[in-house]
């Protein structure tokens, strides 16, 4: 037995933003270890050697917390997708653990709230209930999905019908 599948109308795919690859990775620990390495050695030089523990202890926390991020953004993601049925938003977290939720786009408001001093929201709003998306997106990138999510479902509520029999000659 095949499933239905509803033709997709529109599919946006969001993730966080990763701009070091494992060889930049690799460059910023070498910096800071390199770093490290001379401020130790300066220490050392002059009879503060209890600063090589801490030095040592601050390298391992900021390679650690820098490895959890890129492990998390790895993972994490956000898809919208648009079909003839239902507005389709499933997340997975920075653990791996998905999240679903379905709604009727007809009845779907899209309104961007812009937040003084704080990032916006990009809010769906239908029937009563209010779900944020893009939250792993960056102001620019916001503004980019509103407006083009905003034009699919302006495309859904108003279809233009092609009938060859009533265009005029």
């Amino acid at each position: 037995m095949s499933a239905r599948r509803d033709p997709v109308l529109f599919e946006a795919i969001c993730t966080p933003p990763r701009s070091l690859g494992r060889r930049g990775m690799l460059v910023v620990s070498g910096l800071l270890l390199a770093g490290l390495a001379a401020i130790s050695g300066i220490c050392l030089a002059r009879g503060a050697w209890p600063v090589l523990g801490f030095a040592g202890a601050e390298a391992v926390l900021a390679l650690g917390l820098m490895g959890l991020y890129r492990r998390w953004s790895r993972r994490a993601m956000e898809v919208v997708v648009l079909t003839d049925e239902r507005l389709l938003i499933r997340r997975i977290d920075g653990r791996g653990r998905p999240d679903e939720v379905s709604l009727d786009p007809y009845w779907v408001r899209l309104a961007l709230d812009e937040r003084p001093g704080r990032a916006s929201a990009l809010l769906l709003r239908s029937r009563g209930r209010s779900l944020e998306i893009g939250l792993l997106l960056g102001e620019e990138q916001k503004r980019s999905l509103a407006e083009a999510l905003a034009a699919a479902l302006r495309r859904y509520r108003n279809p233009v019908f092609d009938n060859p029999q009533l265009r005029e000659d």
